[in-house]
């Protein structure tokens, strides 16, 4: 498998290229082709899988450069697992973009989405620092113009806020990838694996500042407390279709993370330790009770959905803030439940923002699963993802099953009293919207958060697996062939 590899990071800007050259003036075949190319994606997504499972981390080497000193991908569980999640969470988006009409509503939607699905591919894959940064900017950018799709005053200046935050972590990333660069020689992962924990005493000051900048890097881009102010304007502002998206965006800072926190800078580092742990876990308590707290006092359905994701992602970090295999399988199972989930609950929110008034009993239906599943309430993933959670935590201080507890409470009450707002009216006949195309759409994300419950065994029994292999880096730096010429 080693070359397709790079297909989900080719193919995209391939398609996007050849929709900005021949197919600007045709929305028809744009559409043809954005689904084709997901389509073509999801089965190459499902092949990488299928290979790191069967095959170990496998990398892949631009121009036959070996690493350190050349572009390289690497492909192993973690990264074919956020994969698949991108591609198949964008297909149900671009079928709804579709049948909703958002993506006739601006130029270049189905071409910037194709980038943004090129930039978090490319982060998933890539085995180098370097280009990590180069992909985050490649999807900032996409992600930008997808933000002002539709144009409005609103929604401009929600991207500039966006874009400024994003600025800044960019900035920190480049002095922290400067400063690791210094003392090093190297950004690539596995060397840099190799290399840190036989650093110079003296040389440990500044791999604990580097360390700490790119903390804040992902919290930027994971929207944690107390960088996660751009979020909730930015995704209550975007079109539906587009916050949907960025649902799988916010798991790039948290993926980032996970990858950092277990090949670079593991607890056992002499020169770090547990420093990312004990900075990060009382950022991800107060994310999730900012989160918590917003739902209870959102004005606006897109925004109560956009706090959603806040309080998701301070539930993931407090997992990931664990650094085990048990409580990284965890983190790696509600990441799933929860990009599905909001992605989902953004679609349902548009659907009832573009259709106000009576609501059909269907829209009801899908917003009262949809609060079920932010919310972590049973029967859905939401609520084995939270257990596993507390069930990886429970030698941890009682204050973080206090926090999770009292904020899916919390949760709960937002949203029924959302929901009661929105349904229980006095109205004796609800509008009718048929819209066939994004009902499918939603249909099949609430049928993957449905599966995800149903194979819960399955999917956590693999899921243990691949964190057992993030906690034994040995065959992911074989595969880079570090000190082997090709």
């Amino acid at each position: 498998m080693t070359h397709w590899i790079i297909a989900p990071v080719v193919l995209p800007a391939l398609l996007a290229a050849l929709m900005v050259i021949a197919l600007r003036r045709d929305l028809r075949l744009q559409r043809i082709a954005s689904v084709a190319g997901v389509v073509a994606l999801n089965a190459i997504a499902i092949a990488l899988m299928w290979s790191a499972t069967r095959h170990g981390p496998e990398a892949y080497f631009l121009g036959n450069w070996p690493a350190p000193f050349g572009i390289t991908l690497v492909l192993d569980r973690l990264s074919a697992l956020m994969v698949l999640l991108l591609t198949g969470l964008a297909l149900p988006i671009i079928l709804y973009a579709i049948g909703s009409g958002w993506d006739a509503k601006g130029a270049h939607f189905h071409p910037l989405l194709q980038f943004l699905l090129m930039g978090i591919a490319g982060a998933f894959l890539t085995g180098d620092a370097f280009n990590l940064f180069v992909f985050f900017e490649v999807l900032l950018i996409a992600s930008y113009g997808l933000m002002i799709h539709g144009g409005g005053q609103a929604r401009t200046r929600a991207g500039i806020q966006y874009i400024a935050f994003n600025l800044v972590g960019s900035s920190l990333f480049l002095v922290a990838l400067a400063t690791v660069y210094s003392v090093t020689g190297t950004l690539n992962m596995a060397d840099l694996a190799v290399k840190l924990p036989n650093l110079p005493a003296g040389d440990t000051a500044l791999i604990r500042v580097a360390a700490v900048l790119l903390m804040l890097v992902f919290a930027i881009k994971g929207a944690l407390v107390p960088l996660q102010f751009w979020l909730p304007g930015t995704y209550a502002k975007a079109p539906g279709v587009v916050a949907a998206m960025f649902a799988v965006m916010t798991k790039v800072g948290a993926y980032s993370m996970i990858r950092f926190g277990t090949l670079i800078f593991p607890t056992t580092l002499p020169a770090t330790g547990p420093l990312i742990a004990d900075l990060l876990l009382p950022a991800a308590l107060i994310t999730l009770a900012v989160g918590a707290i917003g739902i209870l006092g959102a004005t606006t359905l897109p925004r109560l959905v956009a706090f959603g994701a806040i309080a998701s992602m301070g539930t993931a970090f407090i997992a990931i803030t664990g650094f085990t295999p048990q409580t990284t399988s965890a983190a790696l199972y509600y990441i799933l439940h929860s990009t599905i989930a909001t992605a989902a609950m953004f679609l349902v929110a548009d659907r009832i923002t573009r259709h106000p008034g009576p609501q059909p009993g269907l829209t009801a239906s899908l917003y009262m699963a949809g609060a079920i599943a932010i919310a972590g309430m049973p029967p859905l993933s939401g609520f084995i993802g939270k257990l596993l959670i507390l069930q990886a935590l429970r030698d941890q201080a009682p204050l973080i099953w206090t926090a999770i507890l009292i904020s899916s409470f919390l949760m709960i009450l937002g949203l029924a009293r959302a929901g009661s707002t929105l349904f229980w009216k006095p109205e004796s006949t609800p509008a009718a919207h048929p819209e066939p195309l994004p009902t499918t759409a939603i249909f099949l994300l609430f049928a993957a958060l449905a599966a995800l419950t149903v194979l819960a065994g399955p999917v956590t029994s693999w899921l243990d697996a691949t964190a057992q292999t993030l906690y034994d880096p040995a065959p992911y730096i074989a595969a880079n062939q570090l000190y082997e010429g090709r």
